[in-house]
C-alpha cells in the first residue's frame, strides 16, 4: 500500500493544487491520499475521476495528521527540500510494505521531521508539492506506473497528434431476483 498524507490543505486557496496531489497520487501508483481538512468537493472529484477513469484509489479527507503519523504501520516519507538526497533515500526504501508519503502545503509542523523515518530533500530549491510527487513517486516505482491498467469507462491511448479516448461499456448488474 502507497499512500499520501497532504498536510496545511486550506479551502478554496488549495483546492486545485491539493487535486492535482491527488491526481498525481492515483495515476503514479498509489493506492489512497489522506487530507487533513474536510473538503468534501475534493472528495466529489477524485471520486469522480476514478468513477470514470477506473483505479482502486480512495480519497479521506479530515483526518488528524499527528494521529495517522502515529498510528501508520509501515514507513513514513516526508518530502520536503531539506532531508536526504532524493537518490540515496530511494536506495533505503525499495521495499516496505506499506508506505505513507507525506507532503505539505504551508509550514510543516517539526513533529513530521520527527515522525517521519526519512526526510527526503527533492531538491534543495522551492518547488511543487505535486511535482516532488510525482518524481518520488516516479522513481520509487521504477516507472511501472506507466504501464498501470485502471479498468475505467475511459481510456486514453497515446498518440502523437490529436486525441484518442476510448469509452467502455460499463459492465451490466445482474438481475439479482
Amino acid at each position: 500500500m502507497i499512500a499520501v498524507l497532504r498536510l496545511g490543505h486550506r479551502i478554496p486557496r488549495d483546492s486545485r493544487i491539493s487535486t492535482h496531489v491527488a491526481l498525481v497520487a492515483r495515476s503514479f501508483g498509489a493506492d489512497k491520499i489522506f487530507i487533513d481538512t474536510r473538503d468534501v468537493e475534493i472528495e466529489k472529484t477524485i471520486r469522480s475521476v476514478c468513477a470514470r477513469f477506473g483505479g482502486d484509489f480512495s480519497i479521506e479527507t479530515n483526518v488528524h495528521p499527528k494521529t495517522l503519523l502515529r498510528q501508520w504501520q509501515g514507513t513514513i516519507v516526508h518530502l520536503t527540500m531539506y532531508g536526504e538526497e532524493l537518490q540515496k533515500a530511494i536506495q533505503k526504501l525499495r521495499s516496505p510494505t506499506n508506505l505513507l508519503i507525506v507532503v505539505g502545503a504551508e509550514k510543516v509542523p517539526f513533529y513530521v521531521y520527527e515522525l517521519a523515518d526519512v526526510n527526503v530533500s527533492v531538491g534543495n530549491q522551492p518547488h511543487s508539492e505535486v511535482a516532488a510527487l510525482a518524481l518520488f513517486l516516479d522513481r520509487y516505482t521504477k516507472g511501472s506506473w506507466q504501464k498501470k491498467k485502471f479498468n475505467g469507462t475511459m481510456e486514453i491511448i497515446p498518440c502523437s497528434r490529436g486525441k484518442k479516448v476510448i469509452e467502455h461499456k460499463k459492465p451490466e448488474k445482474e438481475n439479482s431476483s
